[in-house]
């Protein structure tokens, strides 16, 4: 589609020598049809067409024309169409049909379609509007009402693309910014880590961060934050700052959470919460401490076993006293143990069903990949749980991590 450009104030000339070949100046003419709007007329008498295309043309816009139903498809596939004047009467396919059409394919769903038709009675002006068109001019039409309701439709339409620039620019920043705070391997190597993150949208409530608490301490944090989007992507940066904040050798597993769970509960909104799993690795003892915030149970992979560790603990900020279960297990060199969210393994459209079944295929996909590295372990476990193709309706987030010897 033509991007639509307004007036712009002439730009200082650039008087440098270039090294590499001229290039000729484009003609006024050739200007002129960068910019301006190209106004596809449809109507099957030529009268009026070469009347409504002389008004179109003497004020600066670009105007073809269709006889028809199937050449103005045509057209519109050919040709990049910034507003269409289409008349209610054709043969063949009717204008409402063609603009049915219109309204129903990705590619010409957007363009502006304002109905000419003589049939002015309110049955037919609300037919238009319903079948996808934006305006109704009365035959005969007058010159300064045709321009003043195509102006008036092309500067929407302007409108309109600009915002929705400004909106894809701004969530492109956020999704940016939001992948730039989820921590990577190579960040932090002695954290012995991988991980798979795909938000539903483009920004997500789901968060992870490996912190090292001390040199022999390091943390695996996931968490889940009520909704998707971008009210929830907002609240993983606070999420980070409180666990890099409260995750030093001051403050226990626990406390960690309790932590997080207080600014929190000041923090989100009524019916928000947060789901949480914290788990410190003690490299020296090989010890692992895990604290569940009504959350899903931490995967412990090794030896050909594979186990569900589940914590019955509260979520974070509802309450203001959060009832917090620790659990320790011991680990073994080459053992892995994996923290996740729900999007993972619920989803009642998969094969695997809901929760409970999708929590045995996940447990059965982690023992298939015991042998792969871990980083194409990662990848293979989603890509088992959650076939190429298989429909999703939340984030995605899987993380493992290895004990080496």
């Amino acid at each position: 589609m033509r991007r639509i450009v307004p007036n712009t104030p002439p730009r200082a000339v650039n008087t440098a020598v270039s090294s590499g070949p001229a290039t000729a100046p484009r003609s006024v003419t050739e200007h002129r049809a960068e910019i301006a709007p190209t106004i596809l007329i449809v109507d099957d008498s030529p009268v009026n067409v070469e009347l409504l295309a002389r008004i179109l043309r003497t004020e600066g816009f670009r105007a073809i024309a269709a006889q028809n139903g199937d050449q103005a498809l045509a057209r519109c596939a050919a040709d990049a169409i910034d507003l269409i004047l289409l008349d209610v009467m054709l043969p063949g396919r009717s204008g409402l049909q063609v603009c049915s059409e219109l309204k129903s394919a990705a590619s010409t769903s957007d363009i502006p379609i304002v109905f000419l038709s003589a049939l002015d009675d309110v049955e037919h002006r609300v037919a238009g509007l319903r079948a996808g068109g934006v305006d109704y001019i009365s035959k005969p039409f007058h010159a300064e009402e045709v321009l003043a309701r195509v102006r008036a439709h092309l500067r929407t339409r302007m409108a309109m693309e600009c915002a929705m620039r400004n909106y894809r620019s701004g969530l492109e920043e956020l999704r940016q910014a939001q992948q730039s705070i989820l921590v990577q391997p190579e960040d932090v190597p002695e954290g012995c880590f991988a991980a798979y993150y795909r938000p539903l949208e483009a920004v997500g409530g789901d968060f992870y961060d490996v912190v090292p608490v001390s040199d022999d301490v390091m943390g695996y944090f996931v968490a889940d934050i009520s909704g998707h989007g971008v009210g929830a992507s907002f609240l993983t940066c606070a999420v980070k700052a409180l666990l890099r904040q409260y995750s030093g050798p001051l403050f226990s597993v626990e406390d960690t959470m309790r932590e997080i769970n207080s600014v929190m509960r000041a923090t989100l909104n009524t019916g928000q919460f947060l789901t949480a799993c914290y788990a410190r690795l003690y490299r020296r003892s090989r010890k692992l401490s895990i604290v569940g915030a009504g959350h899903l149970p931490v995967i412990h992979a090794g030896g050909g076993r594979v186990e569900a560790v589940a914590m019955e603990s509260d979520p974070l900020g509802v309450f203001g006293s959060v009832t917090l279960h620790r659990q320790d297990i011991k680990l073994q060199p080459g053992d892995r143990f994996y923290l996740y969210t729900d999007g993972l393994i619920e989803d009642y459209e998969l094969p695997a069903g809901g929760r409970g079944a999708g929590l045995e295929s996940l447990m059965a996909a982690c023992k298939r990949g015991e042998k792969m590295p871990l980083a194409e372990a990662i990848r293979a476990i989603v890509a088992d749980v959650r076939p190429p193709g298989s429909p999703v309706t939340d984030d995605l987030l899987l993380l493992g991590a290895e004990v080496k010897g």
